[in-house]
């Protein structure tokens, strides 16, 4: 079985895979200061509700985006699981054309989504990614298969977070679509503007880049925690797909094994 691995800035995504089969998926919290033995034992106890048992592990890949937590994945999966794990860096062969002015400053997460919107939709006509994670990023592919580049805008999680903790009697609430734009209290003024401001953010960013890329024929994959939740206030986004990047993360791990690995 091989385990992937998506460390991003709010959570960390895993999946197990036995061949092309999907085992089992969880997430947990980052958490900077636990130690690799920390996290080996959460993972260790988490794969046992899916009985699998760390002997049954064989190879493993990572994305990060939190290069400080890369040592610990590394050590957490030397120590508990006895695999050296393949990380998305450069040298790690993905078959991408990038037309980015560094492709060095490409996040490993949008590389991975990027090849795995390629291997599962594939190319002929534009794509357009958008992950609604920590940041909410927006990969552009042509028609010929290139990553030609993107948005970065804020995340929704985030600017909640910002939003109440710079205000002084502003409440935490849950990020949910109210009945109607025009809110009645506190709470659904709020989640009116955090749901319905965003879907208006990513209506209008989709739209620009479909008038620069000079078509409207362009298929726009979501994944991401929120993605379901912007999908209904939207009507831009084409399909929903929260596996995109471990789907992702398995197929470059096959397409960077040797003959037999795994």
């Amino acid at each position: 079985m091989i385990l992937c691995i998506d460390v991003g800035n709010t959570n960390i995504k895993y999946a197990v895979f036995d061949g092309d089969t999907l085992k089992s998926s969880f997430r947990v919290a980052t958490d900077l200061k636990r130690t690799s033995d920390e996290y080996g034992v959460q993972l260790v106890q988490m794969l046992a509700f899916g009985g699998v048992a760390p002997r049954d592990v064989t190879g493993g890949i990572f994305s990060s985006v939190v290069p400080s937590l890369d040592y610990t994945v590394v050590r957490m999966l030397d120590v508990y699981f006895g695999i050296v794990p393949k990380q998305i860096a450069p040298g790690l062969k993905t078959g991408l054309k990038m037309r980015a002015d560094n492709a060095k400053e490409v996040g490993a997460d949008r590389i991975v989504n990027n090849v795995s919107a390629l291997k599962k939709y594939g190319a002929g006509k534009p794509m357009i990614i958008v992950d609604f994670g920590t940041a909410t990023t927006f990969n552009v592919i042509s028609a010929e298969g290139e990553f030609i580049g993107g948005v970065i805008a804020p995340g929704i999680k985030g600017s909640l977070d910002s939003l109440v903790s710079g205000t002084a009697k502003l409440p935490r609430v849950e990020i949910e679509a109210p009945k109607s734009v025009i809110a009645t209290n506190t709470v659904t003024n709020m989640q009116a503007g955090i749901v319905f401001g965003f879907a208006g953010l990513v209506e209008y960013i989709v739209k620009k880049i479909k008038r620069e890329l000079g078509s409207g024929d362009v298929r726009t994959i979501a994944t991401g925690g929120f993605s379901e939740t912007m999908a209904r206030e939207t009507h831009c986004i084409d399909v929903i797909d929260k596996m995109l990047t471990l789907d992702g993360l398995k197929y470059l791990y096959d397409l960077n094994s040797t003959e037999g690995e795994g």
